[in-house]
């Protein structure tokens, strides 16, 4: 019998000054999907080695996935996969069979039997196949693609982020953990298709496949370094290929091109922006991430995705995006949105990952600046200012940007256009932009390769600027409330402060009267007879409000 938990999760945050609760229905598959359990914590994943076969005429999978992992302490161990993909057995490396009990989408193995504590680069082989859910409207709601491009032939991906890496494959479905030496995969494909994945190619063989002996394709490809489970992505399609390199801050950077057949001539005119991409990003963020596995855009049949060293791409070689710009400036139409956006995520998402989904802050509101970013190295920074305060026009304040912890719940949508906003207001805060280049180019050398929190990122971006901005981030990521500075005039004085605001927001702005640096407590400052007749008013890069209190 399947036992379902359910819980009444009360969060709390301050809004309007009061202390708002939501209450939100979760399960105990939520906590298994979404939090380090005592069936995870125990063992850390090395190494995948995945092998996989697509039908596109049954529109199923079936493949294997060999885990490479160390132990602490042997426990029971939780592996992932979603139905209605079905795990059809799991081998030892000596091959004993491990049995194991299913609940819902999780597997249970009990591995006393056959592993030790305290021991490293084990390994066991898990047989799989089935019938993965189809994406209806990818990549938002997430799962695999089987449609055909235009010439009639198969065109086959997968777009898992938020859903999970185990809606196709079974594997530790938790984002604190990558396998540190990378992953290799193997695609079988038709004899005229082509299949990509992630980092670099090792081979291309026929083989005779199947019942009917039919001979197919095998592309296997490898990543050397750490990446996420949910960026693990094979694409098949009747692709054609062309190359370029980088030279980058590391070195030279392999660029790899994967585009159907009849785009190549559109695709090597647009893509002649991502060496614009890298030398802005590069500047801004520090080196590529992923230097050892190279720099792939592959096209897709959706809009784009960040997989890690093989972006997926599918926004017709136009600029903005799909040919229209998200701020409604015109900003936006000097650049590929997908190329930059989802490039940006190679720093903010890929190289450094959030540990739990709810801080996805991290990833899409730097990854959504680098837009911003990107644009002031090319083009100025009035361009660059007027993109991302035109960003403000979709920002809903529905929810904070942060979700709730340890069940795959991630926060509100804004954690893009405003947390782009955030960063950009506490960009002038700090009002140095050496110091603020130093603290993304730090954030980039500190966390290499690593999974983190949101209060890791905020203790080093308070510490880097020598400014306490704890409470910076309780109001702009945990709160709804857009800080609102008041005013008012009275015998050649202006008395302001900040209202709704969490106690102790105290930070600078800039405005037509000069800094001021308000609290929640009226301050005062004489108005000089130059400014008596001035209007009072604040540098829009600030994300607040101004109220004249009458």
């Amino acid at each position: 019998m399947k036992k379902i938990c359910f819980i009444l999760l009360l969060t709390s945050f301050m809004l309007n000054g009061q202390l708002f609760t939501s209450i939100e229905k979760l399960t105990h598959q939520d906590t298994l999907r979404g939090s380090n359990t005592s069936f995870r914590d125990w063992w850390n994943v090395k190494k995948y080695t995945l092998s996989i076969v697509p039908d596109f005429s049954e529109q199923s999978l079936a493949g294997t996935n060999r885990i490479k992992f160390d132990i602490k302490t042997v426990s029971v161990m939780q592996l992932d996969l979603q139905e209605p993909m079905q795990i059809r057995y799991v081998l030892t490396a000596n091959q004993d069979t491990i049995s194991f009990r299913k609940e819902g989408n999780f597997y249970f193995l009990d591995l006393k039997k056959y592993f030790k504590n305290n021991s490293f680069n084990n390994e066991i082989i898990i047989q799989f196949s089935g019938k993965p859910h189809i994406a209806q409207n990818a990549p938002w709601d997430g799962g695999w693609i089987f449609t055909k491009d235009k010439n009639g032939l198969p065109w086959m991906t997968v777009a898992c982020q938020g859903i999970g890496a185990s809606l196709w494959y079974p594997c530790k479905d938790y984002l604190g953990d990558e396998p540190e030496e990378g992953m290799e995969i193997s695609i079988v494909t038709d004899r005229n298709l082509k299949g990509i994945a992630n980092g670099k190619f090792v081979n291309q063989f026929e083989v005779n496949f199947g019942s009917d002996r039919e001979l197919k394709e095998i592309f296997t490809w490898k990543v050397q370094n750490p990446i996420n489970s949910y960026n693990i992505v094979p694409y098949i399609g009747d692709y054609v290929n062309f190359k370029d390199t980088y030279q980058g801050e590391k070195g030279v950077l392999s660029l790899d091109y994967w585009v159907l057949s009849y785009n190549l001539e559109k695709a090597q005119k647009q893509f002649v922006q991502v060496k614009q991409m890298l030398q802005a990003l590069e500047y801004w963020f520090g080196p590529y991430p992923f230097y050892e596995d190279g720099y792939k855009i592959v096209e897709s049949p959706h809009l784009g995705m960040e997989h890690q060293s093989a972006i997926a791409y599918g926004n017709d070689y136009k600029n903005g995006y799909k040919g229209g710009d998200i701020s409604g400036t015109g900003v936006g139409l000097k650049w590929d949105f997908i190329i930059i956006h989802e490039s940006g995520h190679e720093w903010f998402g890929n190289n450094i990952t959030n540990i739990d989904v709810a801080d996805m802050w991290i990833h899409e509101a730097f990854t959504t600046y680098s837009e911003t970013l990107f644009t002031e190295y090319h083009y100025g920074k009035e361009l660059a200012d007027k993109y991302v305060i035109g960003q403000r026009a979709s920002i809903l304040n529905d929810k904070p940007i942060i979700g709730i912890y340890g069940v795959n719940k991630e926060g509100s949508v804004d954690m893009y256009a405003k947390g782009a906003n955030v960063i950009h207001t506490l960009r002038h805060i700090i009002d140095n932009d050496k110091i603020f280049r130093n603290i993304l180019r730090g954030l980039n050398k500190e966390f290499y390769h690593q999974t983190v929190s949101s209060r890791q990122i905020e203790d080093y971006i308070s510490a880097k600027s020598g400014i306490n901005f704890s409470k910076f981030f309780d109001q702009y990521l945990r709160t709804v409330d857009i800080p609102v500075l008041e005013y008012y005039f009275k015998n050649n004085y202006i008395f302001y402060r900040w209202n709704h605001v969490v106690t102790g927001f105290s930070y600078k702005v800039k405005t037509s009267f000069g800094e001021l640096k308000p609290s929640g407590q009226w301050k005062q400052k004489k108005i000089s007879e130059k400014l008596k007749n001035s209007e009072f008013y604040v540098d829009d890069n600030y994300y607040i409000k101004l109220s004249k209190v009458e």
